[in-house]
């Protein structure tokens, strides 16, 4: 009886960000298989518990947006574009892992593609998260200059989203850099203005923004670890929650 109510999800519909160096693996670039399928399991379990879930997944292990468009001295707008076609990717790859594990699953664009994927519209996402179809919203935000991050913060609020779940590869939100500053402190909470003060890396200003003026929680956490996913949305501490 007890481990029943232990495995009641805290969340019914929550936003998946999931980002795209993730599905690399060791790789550093691409997708790597055992990655991809891991991620899918984790995703069909919380299915399988009633949670509903839309998915925003960044481009990262293919094109780096801004940093690459730099590199290969391409324009920004373009580069952009590179990046929003590269989450329909890594966006397609997940869709298929995932119903390969017997689940219903949606792919909506912000930039139409019809013969791959459904256009974005608000209700019909709506829809397709009421009758359990796990969505996955592909190409951001259909406009350059706007991160994946952004892009989720924006669909969670179209959707309804209790809060926003950040599935990167670190452990959560820190004071510095943990990559340069080893003993960098990490916050088990902080506030959305708190955040924004200190101009933390690991989320994007707009995102952030747009979640305090709706009073969404963000929790950000290693989706690298297997089983974060789940304990976050069963309430776990795990990682960072950033809120009101």
């Amino acid at each position: 009886m007890g481990d029943e109510v232990t495995q009641q999800p805290k969340y019914k519909r929550v936003l998946l960000k999931v980002s795209g160096e993730v599905l690399a693996g060791g790789r550093g670039f691409g997708i790597d298989p055992q990655v991809l399928q891991r991620i899918a399991s984790e995703i069909m379990e919380l299915h399988m518990m009633g949670v509903e879930m839309g998915i925003v997944i960044g481009g990262g292990n293919i094109f780096r947006g801004l940093k690459d468009a730099a590199r290969y001295a391409i324009k920004r707008v373009t580069g952009d574009y590179i990046g929003m076609l590269a989450t329909v990717i890594n966006a397609l790859a997940l869709q298929d892992a995932i119903e390969n594990l017997g689940a219903e699953t949606r792919v909506m664009t912000a930039i139409e593609m019809r013969d791959v994927a459904e256009p974005y519209i608000q209700r019909r996402a709506l829809r397709h998260l009421e009758v359990g179809r796990i969505t996955i919203f592909a190409a951001g935000t259909g406009n350059p200059f706007f991160t994946t991050d952004t892009a989720a913060s924006l669909r969670a609020l179209q959707i309804g989203a209790e809060v926003v779940l950040k599935g990167t590869d670190v452990d959560g939100v820190f004071d510095r850099d943990p990559d340069e500053y080893p003993n960098a402190r990490k916050f088990d909470e902080i506030t959305h203005v708190e955040a924004l003060r200190l101009g933390v890396k690991v989320l994007d200003a707009a995102a952030i923004s747009l979640c305090h003026e709706s009073n969404i929680p963000i929790i950000v956490f290693n989706i690298c670890v297997p089983g974060n996913l789940k304990r976050v949305i069963l309430g776990e501490p795990v990682g960072t929650i950033v809120r009101s």
